[in-house]
């Protein structure tokens, strides 16, 4: 109910520059104000999950991944991501009970790695280590983005969220609301790990950041990862 409630002050005290950014999206780009896709939410319950539609429509989905310099995403929706403008209609999102204002973020069906006890979140602790995603997956060859994802990232952010959703409080949540909304005031802190060393603190021992980051590295790694995925879901 708490949640609920603050879902529905931020929409009515955030309506007008909502109204505005829908404008700016409607002028930008032939196509819907709002994109729309089904998610995975708690209990395996699937939702229907509200951004401000951020990507041209008629340049097709490709990898489906986002990367920095991906041609689908428009001019206004380079700012609205930049700014996570993109995500405010998730507050009704939160309002209609399908989210929370912290938690796992809603993945694609396919990409969930978590059978959620608690509801997803519009921010949680691994989208603010991940901060640096796009750019990050905008070095991997596009032909092995999705076994990589698959491979590396998605396992890093379900161990991550999964140690945060066991010791959460409303003291930690609320730091991760304040940390999300600096930084996406000021930007990301420069100071905390990229994506390459986060996955390799998740991968047991198994590669190294340099390894992660090297792009002929990437191939061996997944073709033998490739193999193995199957038999060891922590991988």
């Amino acid at each position: 109910m708490i949640e609920a409630g603050i879902a529905l002050v931020a929409l009515v005290l955030l309506a007008p520059g909502m109204l505005l950014a829908a404008l700016f999206v409607w002028l930008d780009s032939p196509g819907p104000v709002f994109f729309r896709q089904r998610r995975m939410g708690r209990q395996g319950r699937e939702f229907t999950l509200y951004k401000f539609r951020s990507m041209n429509t008629a340049k097709g989905c490709g990898a489906c991944i986002t990367v920095v310099g991906d041609k689908r995403i428009t001019p206004v929706g380079a700012f609205l991501r930049r700014y996570k403008i993109d995500e405010l209609p998730q507050f009704w999102n939160v309002l209609r009970g399908d989210m929370g204002l912290v938690g796992p973020r809603p993945k694609l069906p396919h990409h969930e790695a978590l059978h959620l006890d608690c509801r997803p979140g519009i921010t949680g602790v691994a989208t603010l280590a991940f901060h640096k995603e796009e750019e990050f997956l905008s070095g991997i060859p596009a032909e092995e983005l999705e076994g990589f994802y698959a491979i590396f990232v998605k396992p890093a952010k379900a161990n991550i969220d999964l140690e945060y959703m066991r010791t959460a409080t409303f003291a930690s949540d609320l730091k991760v609301i304040v940390r999300t909304a600096l930084s996406c005031v000021f930007g990301p802190d420069e100071s905390l790990a990229g994506p390459a060393e986060i996955i390799a603190r998740y991968a047991s021992g198994r590669t190294t950041p340099a390894k992660i980051m090297s792009m002929s590295a990437h191939r061996s790694i997944l073709e033998n990862k490739l193999k193995t995925a199957a038999l060891n879901p922590e991988l």
